[in-house]
């Protein structure tokens, strides 16, 4: 009788430690622009709380519709507004968990050997030396709809379109022209300015009127198994020590706001 007293015991102190467990970390996913701020943000968090926040990175236009699919994440850091509205329209989305973090800004980028000259800003695409252009696929990736956009604007979509490199997400785009698979392309400041890339190439910004706004927004999902930390994590990044950590990373968080 004691031996089977003390294998329950057993078991239901493994059950409890393995909910415990789960209750100490939450999975989000996360616009590929936010790879290296949203590493900082959980780290401090972290250092702070003694709990875990999973990152996976990747193209919002994906992950919206993963998350449709029944993704298993807890909450949703999209690099636009429409994914996360459209989530809670669906009503996928925790009420009233919807926060605008902040507001992308795009740039020219090239390598730090290369011979491009950026001084012209976009129109840097248009260097005869250009072979291959590399942007994010904008039929998913906000910042690819924010290149093609500013190039409209410009005048110049047309005459280098077919040189596009499309990357699945920001980060891969980025990753493009550091390895040499493209020669310039449009990646968003936040990487530009990333510690582990900023001394491997050079940027001009595009100003901020040559394309529609690229604001950005997250959500509590309705399938989070860990609601209680995914709201705690959400007031976290509401705070100022994150803002100020987004606008040291490009972000522009004047527009930090709810609905």
């Amino acid at each position: 009788m004691n031996l089977q007293r003390s294998v329950v015991m057993a078991t239901l102190g493994f059950t409890f430690l393995c909910q415990t467990s789960e209750a100490q970390e939450i999975t989000v996913a996360a616009a590929s622009d936010l790879q290296f701020a949203m590493q900082d943000v959980a780290a401090r968090f972290q250092k702070e709380t003694g709990k875990t926040v999973n990152l996976i990175y990747g193209s919002s236009g994906n992950f919206f519709q993963q998350i449709q699919n029944g993704a298993p994440f807890d909450m949703f850091f999209s690099a636009n507004l429409d994914y996360p509205r459209n989530l809670e329209v669906g009503g996928l989305v925790v009420p009233g968990s919807y926060f605008q973090y902040a507001r992308g800004r795009i740039v020219v980028w090239v390598p730090r050997d290369s011979t491009i000259d950026l001084s012209p800003g976009l129109k840097s695409v248009l260097d005869p030396t250009v072979k291959k252009i590399a942007i994010a696929n904008p039929s998913h990736a906000p910042y690819g709809q924010a290149a093609v956009a500013a190039m409209q604007k410009e005048g110049i979509y047309e005459k280098v379109k077919d040189k596009f490199v499309l990357g699945e997400n920001i980060s891969q785009t980025a990753t493009f022209i550091a390895s040499g698979s493209a020669d310039i392309g449009v990646i968003a400041l936040s990487l530009a300015l990333a510690p582990s890339i900023k001394d491997k190439g050079r940027y001009a910004e595009v100003p901020s009127n040559e394309y529609p706004p690229i604001d950005q927004a997250c959500v509590i999902l309705n399938s989070s198994k860990n609601k209680e930390l995914a709201q705690e994590f959400l007031s976290y990044v509401k705070g100022a020590a994150v803002s100020d950590l987004l606008e040291r990373y490009g972000f522009d968080v004047s527009n930090r706001t709810g609905k």
